[in-house]
């Protein structure tokens, strides 16, 4: 288990933690503006945050944790802030990794990883190899990810099964198209059950569209460099305060 030394006041139903948590992790760049500082600032300060976050998930028995760290439309961004972006997987796992591999948490990355720099693809192949064999909480990173790329694959996918005659198209239904999903390697813990978003915006941002159908969401005001232990229990002490009911209606 992961250490941590400030006590939380927060108290939560232990029976009841989301068992897959996405976060969005947003205000990096304002938090290192208000402080006029670049805004690399703000992600350096927020790749710390990750790892004390990753620490409290896997404490709290969380068993999948999703970090929307780069997305699709990420690219657009000036040079100097995307090649910093680029270069942080290297610094993060570099650092992390045995932290991660004695606590048994293994770590997964979705996203269009082939398009990212040859140095960045290396970091995440070595970090999912190094962790390959722990069974603990899945560390999933959504990185060069945008949702409605992912569910255009997808399609793409299934209507080449279709065209090869592997599948018959009256045999598509929703179970078909999570299998394409990239989260369909989370297995039983694909769907969020909590989902964050950090620094006060309220969208989705092109993330876990088909997959957040049925999660409830949590829009915190903190920014990401200061969001902590104490703030994740927080949202999900909200998500425990509410009744989840799928469509249906709460039993008595």
């Amino acid at each position: 288990m992961f250490k941590f030394k400030k006590k939380t006041t927060t108290e939560l139903d232990y029976n009841n933690i989301p068992k897959h948590i996405a976060i969005i992790m947003d205000g990096n760049g304002r938090w290192a503006q208000q402080r006029h500082l670049p805004r690399i600032a703000g992600h350096k300060k927020g790749m710390n945050v990750v790892k004390d976050i990753t620490k409290a998930a896997s404490d709290l028995g969380v068993k999948a944790l999703t970090l929307y760290a780069f997305s699709t439309e990420n690219w657009k961004r000036p040079d100097q802030e995307v090649n910093y972006l680029m270069d942080l997987p290297e610094k993060f796992f570099s650092t992390f990794v045995p932290d991660l591999v004695k606590n048994n948490v293994k770590v997964n990355v979705m996203g269009y990883v082939d398009q990212l720099p040859e140095s960045t693809q290396k970091a995440i192949n070595d970090a999912i190899e190094d962790t390959k064999e722990c069974d603990g909480m899945i560390l999933n990173f959504a990185l060069n990810y945008g949702s409605q790329d992912e569910i255009v694959t997808a399609v793409q996918k299934i209507a080449q099964k279709v065209s090869d005659g592997s599948l018959n198209v009256d045999d598509i239904n929703k179970d078909v198209v999570s299998d394409n999903l990239m989260t369909s390697s989370l297995g039983e813990f694909a769907n969020p059950d909590l989902l964050i978003r950090t620094s006060g915006e309220e969208r989705l941002s092109n993330f876990l569209l088909w997959q957040v159908a049925y999660s409830e969401f949590v829009f915190d005001d903190t920014k990401w460099p200061d969001y902590t232990k104490e703030d994740l229990m927080k949202c999900i002490a909200k998500f425990q305060g509410r009744h989840r009911r799928f469509g249906g209606l709460k039993n008595k």
